[in-house]
């Protein structure tokens, strides 16, 4: 690992326990436009981050999820055993990150938009307008394995998260994490979209209270350059190959379809 990956990792988020064609066709055209002044750099990681490709990559991530909120939250857990619905409803993506040395998982997250269907906070709280209006992706069910590379697979997997938005045209990120999990949103810049009711017990999270968070993708790359955020040259400025996303056609924002 070079030091400056390892300088990134320390200063990264480290509490997290649930945060170019070789990316085939990712978003990065809408990421070199926004800052042409600074040079991509590339650089490989120890695993890959893609999605889940068939009924065996699912059982990995959901394996790699239950251990990582078992850690944590036991009882919760035991709800995790099996996929849920919401990993194969349409609109949502789960991510895998996996071993190149042994193929074993390291971590996994669930993204949803709301094209399809309103996002799983959604049954908790209503949106202010500024997010009800707007494209959304959510990500949720997000773990990492133990051992020294998670804080690696951490960071990438937020990063995947970054650009899947981007590749889709969403607006707003949007997070919940429960104290003290919250501050790491806080730290990258996300803001509380309802800070007067602090943290909201929220259903698909077993109850439990989260502060709901959302960061917007327009406005995102200013704030951590003008915070010289640490995180800021690994998810913005370096070309990762092994973090795989597949881009669709863009949609309109905050048009929502409707199935039959």
């Amino acid at each position: 690992m070079t030091d400056r990956f390892a300088t990134t990792l320390e200063r990264s988020l480290p509490q997290l326990p649930t945060l170019s064609s070789a990316l085939e066709s990712m978003a990065l055209p809408s990421l070199v436009e926004r800052r042409q002044p600074t040079e991509i750099q590339e650089e490989w990681l120890p695993f890959t981050v893609e999605r889940v490709a068939d009924t065996d990559d699912l059982h990995e991530a959901v394996r790699v999820r239950q251990q990582a909120y078992a850690r944590h939250l036991p009882e919760f857990s035991e709800t995790l055993t099996e996929p849920e619905p919401a990993d194969s409803q349409p609109g949502v993506v789960v991510l895998l990150a996996r071993s190149k040395l042994d193929g074993s998982p390291l971590g996994s997250m669930r993204i949803q938009t709301n094209t399809y269907s309103p996002l799983p906070l959604e049954a908790s709280l209503d949106l202010p307008h500024e997010l009800a209006n707007a494209s959304l992706a959510e990500a949720t069910r997000l773990g990492v394995a133990v051992g020294q590379a998670g804080s690696l697979v951490k960071t990438a997997l937020f990063k995947a998260f970054y650009l899947h938005c981007i590749a889709h045209n969403v607006q707003y990120m949007v997070v919940a994490g429960r104290q003290p999990l919250d501050r790491q949103y806080l730290r990258l810049l996300f803001r509380e979209v309802y800070p007067e009711r602090g943290l909201i017990p929220l259903r698909h999270a077993g109850n439990l209270p989260h502060r709901v968070m959302s960061l917007d993708l327009d406005d995102a790359e200013r704030l951590w350059s003008e915070a010289k955020h640490p995180l800021l040259g690994f998810i913005c400025h370096t070309l990762h190959p092994d973090i795989r996303i597949k881009q669709r056609p863009p949609r309109r924002r905050g048009l929502r379809l409707v199935q039959s």
